[in-house]
């Protein structure tokens, strides 16, 4: 089947199979960014923005794009950057194979939640996994890019 959708701004003619899963489907289009994990919806690697909002790829089939807007970190080069330079200067950086889906989810959290406190921070990155840390050095650095006030934790 064809589908059309638009990646990173893109508008893009695919062929597509019924059970296509759109990870893989962006992967076949040199969109390396988008990274297989687990296969359960449960690590956060594939995470694209569908129409905006953080998605998981590997749990999407490439059909239910049809006619949608798909952003990957490709897609926000320039305001991704910026966030993993921070992150570096915190000392929070890691080993960078899950960068892409967590960058993606802090930006989207950025764009939706407004004063965000710990909790709201911690939930919204449930389900973004990083095998390299106990994440305390990644939620100091996004609530002090986010702007965390520590009267509002």
């Amino acid at each position: 089947m064809q589908i059309e959708l638009y990646i990173n701004h893109q508008q893009v003619l695919l062929t597509v199979q019924p059970d296509d899963f759109l990870v893989d489907t962006l992967r076949k289009q040199g969109l390396f960014s988008v990274r297989r994990g687990c296969d359960t919806a449960c690590c956060g690697l594939c995470t694209v923005w569908l129409d905006g909002r953080p998605t998981l790829a590997c749990s999407t089939l490439s059909f239910r794009a049809q006619g949608r807007h798909i952003t990957t970190i490709e897609g926000l080069r320039h305001e991704a950057e910026g966030f993993a330079r921070f992150m570096a200067a915190e000392g929070a950086d890691q080993c960078g194979y899950c960068s892409p889906g967590f960058i993606l989810t802090v930006l989207a959290m950025k764009r939706e939640l407004a004063n965000p406190g710990e909790a709201d921070i911690i939930h919204y990155l449930t389900g973004n996994l990083c095998r390299c840390t106990g994440y305390q050095g990644q939620l100091r650095a996004v609530k002090k890019y986010l702007g965390v006030a520590e009267c509002n934790m």
